[in-house]
């Protein structure tokens, strides 16, 4: 696909007496190009040709067949033959239910958020840093609690991980 700029530079360089071989060779294209947007005349959007599908009207169907096989295009392949009648490749029914498995995948990594009332939980997490300081690299150990509820936050830094 050319810019318009491209093809208006090709049309001026016709223009000019030129030859197409001549022109792909300045604009790094093949000469087949140059000779097709010569043929347009000027520069047009790429329309891609828009054909129905088997399974176009079917993707509430799909949607329902998805969630209740968990997933499996085979087993959802098989019952469009014998339902509907309609006879489609694996791979056809993977296209379609492609977006489909997305959501499924994103709701199996989707984390819930736990609710407690105030006062009932505290999460406590301990980690380590290496920092420099005052030009000394030094390892930091840090103890971090946060409170369920409010989220709240308590951090400290220590330089060793025994503590009294």
């Amino acid at each position: 696909m050319k810019t318009p700029d491209d093809v208006s530079a090709m049309v001026r360089l016709k223009g000019l007496g030129w030859g197409a071989k001549r022109i792909a060779a300045e604009l790094g294209c093949s000469k087949n190009t140059v000779k097709r947007w010569l043929r347009y005349g000027d520069w047009r959007p790429c329309v891609t040709p828009s054909r129905s599908k088997k399974l176009d009207g079917l993707s509430d169907w799909l949607a329902e067949r998805f969630r209740r096989h968990r997933g499996n295009a085979d087993v959802i392949r098989q019952e469009l033959a014998q339902e509907k009648d309609i006879h489609v490749s694996l791979r056809t029914v993977e296209r379609t239910v492609a977006p489909l498995r997305r959501e499924l995948v994103a709701e199996a990594r989707a984390t819930v958020r736990f609710e407690t009332p105030p006062g009932e939980q505290l999460q406590i997490d301990f980690g380590e840093r290496r920092v420099e300081i005052g030009g000394v690299a030094t390892k930091v150990f840090f103890f971090v609690a946060t409170l369920g509820y409010s989220r709240r936050l308590h951090v400290r830094a220590f330089g060793h991980e025994k503590q009294e």
